[in-house]
């Protein structure tokens, strides 16, 4: 089969396009899927930089996102059929193989059947952000209806289908965007305050929203100095949610005390990474919802752009480019 390999750690020139076996299943539990799109997250490229957490596993298959059609099963699998469409989160870290590929395998239970309104291809850019944004609003943030919510990056992957499931709550929602366009996508999107974060600032103009309160809960996206600043826009006693890992001065440490804020962390890859059976399946029945709500209407994907699978390094220098609306998959037919 065709895949992309990546022999060595390195920028988007590592990936290259290879002849490699067709995978077997490891297991009776285990599914052949051929592979119809591959979701490309920032994970990836990060992964492909540095292989944090198999790095004596070269060479390796990237790609954490797939959808594709149930083409082998385990003499044990129940829950699927050949033929079934399904789309899910699972390898690409070096334990297990990823989904650049035209096959992979992965267990049953971690696979879900894919919403049956969208195009198999887009599904593959749903399982991460979906597992994310619904782990960090609903289980991080506890959100609930009328409550305030600013959410940074709100048109890129993760952010535009925040954006939903927070207008699906019932939230109050303020985002940050870069651009006019991508303030009119936030907008149709649920998105009651728009902020250009390019020509604004987001504290000044988050406060002004919440009659100097500031928001019951900051979901970020960006890490770094938007992380920082945004403990000066949540309320006093509300909670920031972050993506990403970012050091924090004890001047800095002292104002998120003095505030009492809750600060979490969500990282979606922390069931696979440490082998967490049972957080998997929960995640898999995330994805379950997330199907049902695409399939009436309360959820969708923006796929803005998609690559050739032998094009998955161009794929990686887009993203790594910055400013990316909605989700970029990989195609395989």
């Amino acid at each position: 089969m065709k895949a992309i390999l990546m022999n060595a750690a390195g920028d988007a020139g590592v990936l290259k396009i290879s002849d490699v076996a067709k995978p077997a299943l490891p297991s009776e539990n285990h599914l052949l899927i051929r592979l119809v799109a591959a979701g490309i997250n920032p994970v990836d490229a990060k992964l492909r930089a540095k292989p944090a957490y198999h790095p004596d596993k070269l060479p390796q298959i990237l790609g954490c996102d797939g959808a594709g059609i149930v083409e082998e099963t385990g003499s044990k699998v129940t829950r699927f059929r050949i033929g079934d469409e399904v789309y899910f989160c699972n390898g690409g870290l070096g334990d297990e193989p990823g989904c650049y590929a035209e096959y992979t395998t992965l267990h049953e239970e971690y696979c879900a059947r894919s919403p049956c309104n969208i195009p198999l291809q887009d599904a593959a850019a749903l399982p991460l952000v979906c597992i994310t944004d619904s782990e960090a609003l609903l289980n991080r943030a506890n959100l609930e209806k009328g409550q305030t919510i600013l959410i940074h990056g709100a048109a890129g992957g993760a952010g535009h289908i925040a954006l939903q499931m927070a207008h699906h709550v019932g939230a109050r929602i303020a985002v940050t965007v870069g651009d006019e366009k991508k303030a009119g996508l936030a907008h149709a999107l649920g998105a009651e305050k728009i902020i250009l974060y390019r020509e604004q600032d987001f504290v000044h103009e988050t406060m002004e929203w919440t009659d100097g309160k500031g928001v019951d809960v900051v979901y970020d996206t960006v890490g770094g100095a938007t992380f920082l600043n945004s403990m000066n826009a949540a309320k006093i006693g509300g909670k920031i949610v972050t993506l990403l890992s970012t050091p924090m001065s004890l001047t800095e440490a002292q104002l998120a005390r003095l505030r009492n804020l809750s600060i979490c962390y969500e990282m979606m890859l922390t069931p696979q990474i440490m082998g967490l059976h049972e957080e998997r399946i929960r995640q898999r029945e995330i994805l379950e919802e997330c199907a049902r709500q695409v399939e009436e209407g309360e959820l969708g994907v923006l796929v803005s752009h998609r690559f050739p699978l032998e094009k998955a390094a161009d794929a990686h220098r887009m993203l790594e480019s910055g400013g990316i609306t909605g989700k970029i998959i990989l195609t395989m037919d």
